[in-house]
C-alpha cells in the first residue's frame, strides 16, 4: 500500500450521467476518496496536447452515495497529466477514432503516470476483437462487411448473432434464424451507418439461463454475476434490461481465466471484465468495464478496494 495520498484523475463520462447504484467507476472514486487520495475529474473530450505537454481542464471532485446530490466539484483548473499519480480511462464506449486518439495522448505520460487500463494495449486489444486469439474457447465466429459471407455463415450454424464490432451495452445486436429474411437489411442498415465490419457469432441457446461476467484484476479472477436476459431477449447485459443473479465459477470458466492470466499480466490490463456464456468466452472487456457493484451485493466484498490494492501494489 502507497504511504501518502495520491493525485487520482478520472477521465470519465459526466457526473450528471452516472448511475450511483449500478456505476462500476463510482464505487472506484469513492474508494480513492476513502483512502485519502486528491479525486479530480474530467471528460475525454478535455484532453488535449500542446507543446509536449498532454493536460486537461479539470476539477476537484467529492463524491458521496445520495441520489440526486452525489458529488460536488471544485474549481476547475487546466492539470498537467504527468502531475497525477494515476489516471483511470472510464469513458464508455463506442471504441471509434476519438477513443483510439484518447489512448494515443495517454499513452504519452504512462512512463511517468500509471494509466489504468494501458492505454496502448487498450488499443491493441478491442473487446471483440482481442477474444479472437482463444478461438478454441470461443463459439463460430465471423468478421465480416459480406452480406454474402453472413448468409453463407448462418447456413452453416443456424441461428446466429450479428452485432457491431465496436459496439457496447448490448447496443445493435440481432437474433437470426434460420430462414429469417432481415439479413439483407440489416447489414445494409449497419454497412450505411459505418465503415466497420459486423461480427457474426453462433447463436448460443443457453444465453436465457445467462451470461456471466467475470472480473478479473492483474490477472486474478475475483469474482462474478450472471447476467439473464429478460423475457423474450437474447441480451443479457444489465443496461438493456437484464437481471442480475449470484455466481460462482465452473471448472471450465477457472480453466479460461486461467489461459487468460498471463496475457493480461503482460499487456498491463489490470481491471478486465470477460464475458462467458455456457462455457464459451464471447468478449473480452477492457475500455470500461462494468459489474462491480452487483458482485459486490451479492458476494459481500468490495471489489472496488481490491482493483485499488492492485492499483497501489503497481506505485
Amino acid at each position: 500500500m502507497v504511504a501518502q495520498a495520491l493525485k487520482v484523475a478520472f477521465q470519465m463520462d459526466p457526473m450528471e450521467t452516472v448511475n450511483i447504484d449500478g456505476d462500476s467507476t463510482f464505487v472506484l472514486m469513492l474508494e480513492a476518496q476513502a483512502r485519502g487520495h486528491e479525486v479530480w475529474h474530467y471528460l475525454a473530450e478535455d484532453l488535449s496536447y500542446a507543446e509536449g505537454a498532454v493536460y486537461a481542464e479539470a476539477r476537484p471532485v467529492s463524491v458521496r452515495r445520495e441520489k440526486g446530490n452525489h458529488f460536488s466539484f471544485g474549481k476547475a483548473k487546466v492539470i498537467n497529466i504527468r502531475d497525477m499519480d494515476v489516471v483511470w480511462m472510464r469513458q464508455d464506449p463506442p471504441f471509434d477514432m476519438a477513443y483510439i486518439t484518447a489512448t494515443h495522448l495517454l499513452d504519452m505520460v504512462s512512463d511517468e503516470t500509471l494509466v489504468v487500463n494501458n492505454p496502448a494495449e487498450v488499443r491493441n486489444a478491442p473487446e471483440k476483437l482481442f477474444v479472437m486469439q482463444y478461438q478454441d474457447l470461443m463459439p463460430a465466429t465471423m468478421i465480416t462487411r459480406s452480406e454474402d459471407e453472413v448468409r453463407r455463415f448462418r447456413d452453416k450454424h443456424g441461428d446466429i448473432v450479428i452485432k457491431p464490432l465496436y459496439g457496447n451495452g448490448g447496443a445493435g445486436v440481432f437474433h437470426i434464424k434460420p430462414g429469417d429474411s432481415n439479413i439483407g437489411s440489416l447489414m445494409e442498415m449497419f454497412l450505411e451507418v459505418s465503415r466497420e465490419p459486423v461480427m457474426a457469432q453462433k447463436f448460443l441457446s443457453e444465453v436465457v439461463r445467462g451470461d456471466k461476467r467475470i472480473i478479473l484484476v492483474d490477472g486474478e479472477a475475483v469474482g462474478a454475476i450472471n447476467r439473464v436476459p429478460a423475457e423474450g431477449e437474447v441480451r443479457s447485459n444489465l443496461v438493456a434490461g437484464g437481471t442480475a443473479e449470484k455466481s460462482v465459477l465452473t471448472e471450465r470458466e477457472v480453466e479460461i481465466c486461467e489461459r487468460l492470466k498471463p496475457e493480461l499480466k503482460a499487456r498491463g490490463l489490470l481491471f478486465v471484465g470477460i464475458d462467458v456464456i455456457d462455457g464459451y468466452l464471447t468478449e473480452i472487456n477492457v475500455t470500461s468495464p462494468t459489474g462491480l457493484q452487483s458482485i459486490n451485493k451479492y458476494d459481500g466484498v468490495s471489489l472496488e478496494a481490491t482493483i485499488w490494492d492492485a492499483v497501489e501494489r503497481k506505485l
